[in-house]
């Protein structure tokens, strides 16, 4: 008995020279996506930059793009679109804490480092975002453990209730309630100690 070859597939239609290729067809959801993420980012790009600024990212531009990426990344995933800002935030919270611990770690290890965090410069946008006048509770902020820095950020310079900031940061809002409190203590010590 002889087998039966199997039919070949067809051959996909690479057209004609010079006929021109059918564009493909974009999926209707790639295009929401799109265009929502373009919105986010038109709404928040420049308060997430403020963010990450305010919580100590030497590199604020870099964190917030990764963010961006992170949620572009996982659009399918994220079960209610309305709380995307609030996924951005938290995202930014933990590259921060995540990029300022990578560095402390990273200069604790190099002998002799080429520049000192007292000679870092700082991008031309995290410069246009602080004035003069904020520069000293801005140095004060930055001495603050990151807890606290994160919880008073999050509480008073973008007004976020502490449920959203329990979110934000993955803790409970006993805790948010408990770094927020103390972060308030050792920044009102830290700024009357400068006078």
């Amino acid at each position: 008995m002889r087998r039966r070859q199997p039919t070949p597939a067809p051959e996909p239609h690479v057209g004609l020279p010079g006929e021109p290729l059918a564009p493909a067809l974009p999926d209707p959801a790639d295009l929401e996506r799109e265009a929502t993420l373009a919105r986010l980012f038109e709404l928040h790009y420049s308060s997430m930059l403020r963010l990450a600024v305010l919580l100590g990212a030497d590199d604020p531009e870099n964190v917030v793009a990764e963010a961006y990426y992170q949620i572009y990344r996982k659009w399918r995933r994220l079960r209610d679109v309305d709380a995307a800002e609030a996924y951005l935030r938290s995202t930014v919270c933990n590259l921060t804490r995540m990029r300022i611990r990578h560095l402390q770690v990273a200069r604790k290890h190099v002998e002799n480092p080429t520049v000192l965090p007292d000679e870092a410069v700082a991008s031309a946008e995290s410069t246009a975002l602080l004035r003069d006048d904020q520069r000293v509770l801005i140095d004060a902020l930055q001495q603050l453990p990151a807890r606290q820095r994160e919880a008073l950020v999050l509480r008073h310079w973008l007004g976020l209730k502490e449920s959203e900031i329990a979110a934000a940061m993955g803790i409970s809002p006993g805790s948010v309630k408990t770094h927020t409190a103390r972060g308030i203590a050792a920044l009102t010590q830290a700024m009357e100690a400068r006078r």
